[in-house]
Formats: structure tokens, sequence, C-alpha cells
């Protein structure tokens, strides 16, 4: 016995001993005032072949079996530098441009992609960055994904002018979507929330497949969307941008100022104000095309940063307001509905969240994190002769704790969170009342052999007032088989609500009859939805022609219990159930290409979907869905003189056939494919001023009378919710950035 107490007493001594002799840090370099993180970069012991390269976030970890006291770090087109390495001591190094880069005038630099994968970490993560939004004059956070295959973006309906997200084959309901990992499009905001956050707002948004971190909650079902806005200490001191729509008259102006408080503290005020006053109806059928609409969105971010405390906080307080007017072109006021089919949707959305994160300066692997943040979001709004109000009041709090068992090898993350969503409905002439409320813990376990296999398990433990009490179990592994090959793969569960009308506005755009009696009752007459998540994706680098790309397959598969199916099967009627038939799943596989050279880059991808569910008529294969996509991007930028250059971009998008529900105004069960295509060339005068144009869907494509009975609206069978591609054909815009950089 005594011998086993001193060999684990032996074990534990030398595992803390090895977790001294741990060479770690990150790599950055300066663009524009701002520390870019530096993915790629060779790190390893002076004068050896032993080492290990940066991952997205610039970070790296190299043990010490060697006993050296110097690394060597280097990427093309920057200086090899030599660094002395300090027991305990994390490194923070930037590097400087190479001298032979520096040829007169004339730039020639490595291409950092826009768009980048995780090669090191287990989950699988895509980042999206503020280039890649830039492809596309990106205006709102529904925009952010149509020039990347990371996300599938759809139009919703033909009325509202809505774009929806769906990722592995699943609407954006069951994607956890996080502003800074706080839950922001939830509940009331679903249908038209991710409008509200202004692309130029994004400094990245990072999109994670397959289940997502216990830390985040239950919810996420297929994936989290996270967006990360620009932050104080790193944004420029002025950005002004302008955009204008020329066919359908949007007008759109962002403005970021910041300003410095003090050494400590920053703070950026963000605005926005977008508008379409024109009325479009270029189908002729008497509807708008696209809403009138006008928004004010403004932001207030403070930073506080004390790195000699270990100390870093954020405030955001946040005020938008939205008013969109939809249906006939000669609707004007609720007075017009005996004569004209029309409607109205005003939003009000009030959020405000604090962040305050220490990391320990004296023991930097230990860090504690809290989170606390209120909205409140008010929705009023009537269809026609259907009005619909919602309100939700939300508060979440959330606490975190990270350190190290034993060595680096293995770390853990621990905390506690409570959520509560306070809903008030009107609907179908009845008031829904509803309080949802959480409280759970987690633990989160990470392993990590520095060479070729690191792991991540997690477990959380909710008590829900109309959930009662369950575990939902999460999974990452990453396998390297060899320098240029990994594997990855997820497993987890978990819970969702469904938020019937406010997730499915679209079911108010028509005349159909609600078959549900229940709709009014304790969670609308439903059980929670509960589902099973697994996949797994292997990346493969390849070098051709002198440049490196990646060859990737991904596979999910998703399968529920007790999935909400919302039944639009019969023409004229809706209704919405628990499928207790069986079980229903979503299947997703992606073969996805990613190659680079010099100035250029290509992404190319062919997804393909069998998602079906059991309705009360039998196993049926999703409506409207593709069965399966191609996508390709092809992006080129000039080399800079003078501080000049070119930008070009395009993006060929093709959707597969589609399954129709029944409906009186097609004859066939499938729509043929079809696809759209959109590019953009920017013209870079200096470093402060840029302009740009553009055109979406250059094909024209349009889908014909998307509007079933748009000649008589207030006929039973009007529906203008079967909608399978655009209705406004191609669109054209120009716009202009202006920086101030110091």
């Amino acid at each position: 016995m005594k011998k086993l107490i001193y060999l684990i007493f032996l074990l534990i001594f030398n595992l803390n001993h090895y977790s001294q002799d741990i060479a770690e840090g990150k790599i950055l370099y300066i663009e524009d005032n701002k520390e870019i993180p530096v993915q790629g970069a060779t790190i390893k012991w002076l004068n050896t072949d032993i080492g290990t390269i940066s991952d997205e976030k610039g970070l790296f970890k190299l043990e010490n079996s060697l006993n050296k006291e110097f690394i060597e770090i280097s990427f093309l087109g920057f200086k090899t530098d030599t660094v002395s390495v300090q027991k305990d001591k994390i490194i923070t190094h930037f590097l400087t441009v190479s001298d032979e880069n520096n040829l007169n005038e004339v730039t020639v630099s490595k291409r950092r992609n826009s768009m980048q994968r995780t090669y090191l970490m287990p989950q699988n993560i895509i980042k999206i960055s503020e280039d890649e939004l830039l492809k596309a004059a990106c205006c709102n956070l529904s925009e952010s994904f149509e020039t990347n295959p990371s996300v599938d973006v759809n139009h919703s309906d033909a009325i509202t002018g809505t774009k929806q997200i769906e990722m592995l084959g699943l609407k954006s309901p069951y994607i956890l979507i996080t502003e800074e990992n706080i839950p922001m499009v939830r509940g009331a905001s679903q249908t038209f929330g991710l409008g509200f956050t202004p692309g130029t707002w994004i400094e990245s948004i990072q999109v994670t497949k397959g289940m997502g971190s216990v830390t985040n909650g239950y919810e996420s079902i297929v994936g989290q969307i996270n967006t990360e806005i620009k932050k104080p200490f790193t944004d420029m001191p002025f950005f002004f941008n302008l955009f204008n729509s020329l066919v359908d008259g949007r007008f759109e102006a962002n403005a970021h100022i910041r300003s410095k408080v003090s050494e400590k503290m920053h703070n950026t005020l963000f605005i926005h104000y977008n508008d379409r006053k024109r009325s479009n109806d270029k189908n002729g059928d008497e509807f708008l095309d696209k809403p009138v609409q006008e928004q004010l969105n403004l932001l207030s971010k403070w930073q506080y940063t004390d790195t000699s405390k270990g100390l870093v906080s954020f405030l955001n307080i946040r005020y938008l307001d939205d008013y969109k007017k939809i249906g006939s072109i000669n609707f004007n006021e609720k007075e017009d509905l005996s004569r004209f089919w029309g409607g109205e949707i005003l939003t009000n959305r009030f959020d405000s969240s604090f962040k305050l994160g220490y990391v320990n300066p004296e023991i930097p692997y230990q860090s504690l994190g809290f989170q606390l943040a209120y909205n409140f979001h008010d929705q009023e709004a009537y269809y026609g002769l259907n009005d619909y109000n919602i309100s939700q009041k939300s508060l979440f709090v959330n606490l975190i704790y990270n350190s190290i068992l034993f060595n680096s090898k293995n770390k853990i993350k621990a905390g506690l969170n409570f959520s509560s969503d306070d809903y008030s409905e009107y609907v179908f002439k009845s008031n829904i009342d509803r309080i949802d409320s959480s409280f759970g813990g987690f633990f989160e376990y990470s392993f990590d052999n520095f060479i070729d296999f690191n792991l991540i398990f997690g477990l959380r433990y909710d008590i829900h007032n109309n959930l009662g009490s369950f575990f939902t179990p999460r999974l990452h592994f990453r396998y390297q088989l060899n320098d240029n090959f990994s594997l990855k793969g997820s497993f987890g569960t978990g819970r969702k609500i469904a938020n019937i009308f406010a997730e499915n506005q679209v079911i108010f755009l028509s005349n159909r009859k609600n078959l549900n009696k229940n709709f009014t009752d304790k969670l609308y007459g439903l059980s929670p939805e509960k589902a099973t998540n697994l996949g797994f994706s292997l990346d493969h680098k390849v070098f051709l022609f002198g440049g490196q790309g990646n060859l990737i397959f991904d596979f999910y598969k998703t399968i529920f219990d007790n999935r909400v199916i919302i039944d639009f099967e019969t023409f004229g009627e809706f209704n919405f159930y628990n499928s207790s038939f069986g079980k229903s799943k979503s299947d997703n596989y992606q073969f996805e290409f990613l190659f680079s050279k010099n100035n250029w880059n290509i992404t190319a991808a062919y997804k393909k979907y069998d998602v079906s569910s059991y309705y009360k008529s039998g196993l049926k294969e999703k409506p409207l869905q593709p069965r399966n996509i191609i996508f390709f991007n092809y992006g080129i930028e000039s080399n800079k003189i003078n501080d000049k250059n070119w930008k070009f971009n395009i993006t060929y998008n093709r959707l597969g056939k589609q399954r129709l529900m029944d409906n009186p105004r097609d004859s066939y069960e499938y729509v043929d494919p079809h696809f759209s295509i959109m590019s953009q060339i920017t013209r870079v005068f200096s470093n402060k001023l840029e302009v740009y144009v553009g055109g979406e869907n250059i094909n024209n494509y349009k889908q014909e009378n998307p509007i079933i009975m748009a000649n008589n609206p207030f006929d039973p069978s009007f529906d203008a919710s079967i909608v399978h591609g655009p209705i406004f054909g191609s669109t054209y815009y120009a716009g202009l950035r202006y920086k101030i950089l110091n």
C-alpha cells in the first residue's frame, strides 16, 4: 500500500514537473493597427526537426522533452525569429515582414484565406473572416453565407423578403445562434433576427458543424453560429460605408466611431441605417416583391483591459427599431384591408450584456469568465387579416472556470448558467403566455497530446420548468493520421421547445385553416423535441502547382425523437404535431475543395441531403429542400502598388430538385434544378478608400407566379408560402468604404 501511495505521489509530481516543460504562446503580426493571429506558423526547437504549427487563433504548444532553451518561429513572407523559452512564461511573439518582400513600391505577400477551417481542434469549425464578408458587400447576418458553402441560404416566402439559413438540412431554430457566445437569435427573433446584425459590425463568424460545446447550452442540435463584433481596442478609429442597390432601391449607411476614454478603456459607437422606399413589382402580380422597410440600429460597445491584473471586460448596449410594409402595391394602412391584402411588421428590441474575464497573472492557465445578458424583443404585426404580436424578455447568466489537470495536456472547464424566457403572444385572437426557465451545470474535459490526438468530452445537467431534468453529453475528437491527413468525429444530444408561430411566421402568409385546436395549451399541446447528432470529417491537405489546399469530406446524421412537424401537405390547411410514427432524420454529405495560390483562391463544394419525417400521411421527404447543392467560388486580388489594387470574386450556386407540397399552381411534384450567379469587383484606391460594384442573381432566375391566387388574396386558396427560388430576379449595387486608421 505504501508503495502504491508513493508511486501515485511520484506520478503526480512528475506530471506537474512535466507541465513546466512546455513552450506555449501566440503568434501574431500587425496589419492596419490590428493584431492578426497567424495560422500555420512553424514553431520548432532550435536546430531540430521537432515542432508544431500555430492554430487559427495563432496559439501553439510544444513539449520540451529535449530540455531546449530556444525555439525557431517561421512563416512564409516573414522573418524567421529565434525566441528564448522561460518556464511558466507564455510567449507572445509578433512577426515582421521579410525585407525580401519590400521591392520598390510593389507588395507581394501571402494572402490569408478569408475562410479557414480548424485543423488542430477536435471540433469542426469554419471561421469566416471580415475579408470573406466583404466579398458580397454583406449587409446583414442572413446574407453573410452566400459566398461560402458552410451554411445554406434560401428564400422563406414571396412577401416578406426574408432569407432563412439552414445547416445540415435543418432550419435555423435547430442552430444555436450566438453573439460573442451569448444566445441572440432565438424565440421571438427567429424569423427576422438574422437581419438585425449589420455585416460591417462583424469581425468574424465561427460556424461549428455538429453538436456544439456543453458550455453553450442544450439547444445546439446541428451546430452553432457565433458572431464576433469588432472590439474597441483593435477597431479602427473611424469607418464609414455607403451601399445602394440600384434596382430595388435599398439604401444603407454604416459608421463606427472609436474613442479612447483612458489607457485601459475604449468605446466604439456603431450606427446602422437602411431603408427601401421604392415599391417593386417586377412580376406584375400587384404584390410587392420586397417590403418597403426602414431600420435604425445602434450599439455602444465598451472594453476595459488591464493586462497587469489579467482583467478584460465588455459592456454592450443596443437598440433597434425595424419597420416593414408588405403586401399589395396599393396597400397603405390597415384600413385598406377591406380592398387590398397588406401588412406591417414593427419590431423594437433592446439588448444589453456584460462580460468579465480574469486570467491569473501568476498561473496563466487558470481563468474565470462571467456573462450577464438581458434583452427585450417586441413585435407587433398583421399579415392581411391575421394579427400576430409577440414579446420576449430574456435573462442569461453564465459562469465558466478554466484550468489544467496535472499538466497542460489535460484541461478542464466547469460552470453554471441560468436562463429565463418570458413569452407573451397574441395569435388567432388568443393570448398565449409562457415562461421557460432553466438552471444548469456543466463539466468539460480536454486532452491533447500535442502530436496526433485530442478530444473534448462534456456533460451538462439541466433542470427546466417545462422539460424536467436531463443530461446532455457531447464528445469531439481529432486524430491526425499523418502530417497531411486528419479525422474528426462528434456525438451529442440536444433538446428543444418549438416556438411554433414565432419560428414559422410564414403560416400567416396564406389563408390556410389551422387544424390544431390545442395551440393555446402548454407548449402548444406538444412534447419537447429530442435529437441525437453524430458525424465525422476527413481533411486532407493537398499541394498542387505550387499552391496549397484541402480536400474535405463531411458526414452528419441527425435523428429525432418527438420531431415537431409543421404540416403543409394538404393545400388550404396546416397542422402541427409531434411525429410519433417513427424517427425523423437528416443526413448530410459534403465534399469540399479549398485551394489557394499566390493572390487567388477557389472554393468548390458538393452537398447531398436526405431529410425525411413521418407525417400523419406517411414518411415523406422534407418539402422545399434541395436534394443536392453545387457551389463554386473564385476570388483574386491584384498586387498592391502604392496601396492600390483590384479585387474580384464570383460565386455559382446550383440547387437540385426540391419536393413541392400539393397545390393548385404546380402540376409537378419536384422543382427542376436552378442556379444563381453573384459577383463583385472592388477597387482599392488607398488604405483609406475603396469602391465596390456587384450583382446578385445575375443570370436572372425567377420563380414564376410565386403567390397562389394573388388576384384574389382573400380567397381560401391564397398562399404565398410555397417558394423554392428567388422571385425578384437580378439586382445590382454599388458602394464605398472609407477608413481612418490612426
